[in-house]
């Protein structure tokens, strides 16, 4: 892995860093690390902790001439101001750079390469980055050697952030930067928040730099070309129900 990314974000490149590593051997690591246990199909199982999942309202983004008249700010699109991230980077960072290992994985997301993003997850822990691997795109083993990130996720849930300090709700928040193009991650091992921010920046550049509705669905296409899209919240079975043998899934 090229190391001059990670040091400019003020992580160290002398501790062990995973870097690429297979499902089996993320698996390995959990185990390892106790982190989590095998069911009896061989199925990975872990603990999330405190959060088993999303949680809304400690998502900040940060308000910066970007966003301040882009962002639809409400409840959820909740405004923070650009010297916490300084603050909350630095805290992940620092934190990171105690630990003996993380892990790192490059990726991508967009099938369409008109619209692709080049993602680089960096992770505490190697459950993460076994999500990140079955959620994102891969790319091939030559594109790695001259991978640029677009955006850079930095996953630290086992850090408590200080409210008083950080400017958050709680312990934990999922900070997106638009002018720094980073997403910071602490205080939550639900691994959901990771491809939940991932969405949150397409929601955005999508449709203002490339013309494109983005959709929370599934589709499928008939043999004549006609198309059906399945709308519904997560966990409804839309990707059950668009797996229709008889269409193609797109």
């Amino acid at each position: 892995i090229p190391k001059d990314k990670l040091i400019q974000l003020g992580l160290k490149v002398s501790g062990n860093i995973h870097y690429q590593l297979s499902p089996e051997e993320l698996i390995q690591d959990c185990l390892r690390r106790r982190e989590g246990v095998l069911n009896d199909t061989g199925a990975l199982v872990i603990c999330t902790g405190e959060f088993t999942g999303r949680s809304p309202k400690d998502r900040y983004i940060i308000k910066d001439d970007i966003t301040a008249g882009t962002v639809h700010w409400n409840d959820f699109n909740q405004p923070m101001e650009e010297k916490y991230f300084d603050i909350i980077l630095a805290c992940i960072t620092s934190y990171l750079n105690r630990q003996s290992e993380w892990w790192v994985r490059d990726c991508y997301v967009c099938a369409d390469p008109r619209h692709r993003l080049n993602i680089r997850v960096i992770n505490e822990t190697p459950a993460i980055n076994l999500f990140a691997y079955n959620m994102f795109l891969r790319p091939h083993e030559e594109e790695l050697e001259h991978f640029q990130p677009d955006w850079q996720i930095l996953s630290a849930p086992n850090l408590y952030l200080d409210p008083a300090v950080c400017g958050t709700r709680g312990r934990n928040a999922v900070v997106v930067s638009f002018r720094h193009r980073m997403i910071l991650l602490a205080g939550t091992g639900y691994t959901g928040e990771t491809k939940k921010a991932i969405f949150t920046i397409l929601n955005y550049l999508l449709p203002r730099e490339k013309n494109v509705l983005s959709m929370h669905c599934s589709a499928n296409k008939g043999r004549d070309g006609d198309t059906a899209i399945f709308f519904g919240l997560s966990g409804t079975g839309k990707t059950t129900l668009s797996a229709d043998p008889d269409r193609k899934l797109i």
